[in-house]
């Protein structure tokens, strides 16, 4: 069986940063799932609950149902999105089945982003990475309840609470 899933397994790599002048807090992921990197971006799989999260944190400015009007919308709220590896080896979507992970230029991205305050991590993949981003960023982080279905213990509303809180502490929401 391992070795069936190791021959599954092929190096894969992520998507570019949704960044701009104007973005306060970068959220990081941890890698785009499957169903993300065959429609080249973030979020794709509709049972993840990132984009109806921040739906309900903004219901004042609907969100746009496109891929391209999603990432606008997400950049005028003060948002960016990147991921902790640029590439790894991977079979399936599963975090945990993550191996041979190579980090992301978080110094490089830092001069793009002159307006940042935090970096949170979606989920425990990528939080484990919270202190060197801390360092290269020189910026706080925060960790985020995963918006992934399979943090199935917390609720949307949980979640969403969490999100609230982080998004409100960091200026994003009143």
């Amino acid at each position: 069986m391992a070795d069936a899933r190791m021959e599954a397994s092929q190096r894969l790599h992520g998507l570019p940063p949704v960044v701009g002048a104007e973005t306060r807090v970068l959220i990081l992921g941890s890698f785009p799932g499957a169903a993300s990197l065959r429609a080249q971006q973030y979020y794709a799989y509709s049972r993840n609950h990132f984009w109806p999260i921040l739906a309900q944190l903004w219901p004042q400015h609907p969100q746009p149902p496109d891929y391209a009007g999603r990432c606008e919308w997400l950049l005028a709220r003060g948002l960016g999105l990147w991921d902790v590896y640029a590439s790894c080896e991977r079979a399936g979507s599963l975090d945990s089945a993550i191996r041979d992970a190579a980090v992301n230029d978080f110094a490089a991205l830092k001069a793009h982003c002159p307006q940042l305050v935090a970096a949170a991590h979606n989920g425990g993949e990528s939080f484990r990475h919270a202190k060197s981003v801390q360092v290269i960023l020189g910026l706080p982080v925060y960790r985020l309840p995963s918006t992934s279905p399979a943090n199935a213990s917390w609720s949307m509303q949980r979640k969403l609470e969490g999100w609230r809180g982080v998004l409100r502490h960091c200026g994003l929401l009143v």
